[in-house]
């Protein structure tokens, strides 16, 4: 399990940053399940939803950033879980880029690749692994989101969720799993030890074109779209 603790580049979580966020929320006095849940609730809620200029920038930048992806956020929950002394491993995917429609239309959904490189993390309590997707979205974006679309009760797929409960998906954490887009998963790479593993592997289907109308112009496009549903209620 020494090796699901350890820092890497990524998973920076020595940074100042990261040292200063756990003096202020004093999760270091916190028992291994309410550690768990605090730091969830902190990476889905206060991590808001939205798009960083890639996959690979280390836990620090996200927290900087204030909001993250899937692959992102999974950075930053693994490098405050291990900070924490609780072990993680990532778990590697591919979803169907049809979840992100509404986020991205047009055009651009329609040059952005079939498959999207997809992670979550799995935590080490109570000797039992969890699954923690359900990070990705923070609960007032998804309330708005379901809000809009209050007559669908059961599947969902667009706007950066896949589930086949849109009415209660499981995205609260107490001892369980938690989902908001497995739906859409349609290749499975394996467990990996840390984002800097799975990455040395597995890329986003970009070209360098791609990339750079994705980092610059693209992305900014998404959060203003995820952002003017979150920001709906007022």
């Amino acid at each position: 399990m020494e090796k699901l603790l350890k820092e890497t580049p990524l998973l920076n979580y020595e940074h100042p940053s990261i040292q200063q966020l756990f003096a202020n929320r004093k999760w270091h006095e916190l028992g291994d399940v309410e550690k768990v849940k605090s730091i969830y609730n902190f990476v889905r809620d206060e991590i808001k939803f939205g798009y960083n200029t890639g996959d690979k920038i280390p836990a620090s930048d996200v927290l900087k950033d204030g909001y993250g992806q899937c692959n992102t956020k999974a950075t930053l929950l693994m490098a405050l879980l291990r900070a924490s002394q609780i072990s993680t491993r990532l778990h590697g995917f591919t979803i169907d880029k049809e979840l992100q429609k509404g986020a991205i239309d047009g055009i651009w959904y329609k040059l952005s690749p079939q498959n999207i490189l997809h992670s979550w993390v799995e935590v080490y309590v109570n000797e039992h692994w969890y699954i923690l997707e359900g990070v990705i979205l923070d609960l007032q974006y998804l309330q708005e989101l379901k809000a809009i679309n209050k007559n669908v009760t059961k599947t969902f797929c667009g706007f950066g969720v896949f589930t086949d409960n849109f009415a209660n998906p499981p995205v609260a954490w107490n001892l369980n799993d938690t989902f908001i887009q497995d739906k859409g998963i349609n290749q499975d790479f394996g467990l990996f030890d840390s984002p800097d593993d799975f990455y040395r592997s597995h890329q986003q289907e970009l070209s360098y074109i791609q990339n750079f109308f994705f980092k610059y112009f693209i992305r900014h496009l998404m959060n203003k779209n995820v952002n003017t549903i979150r920001n709906k209620g007022g």
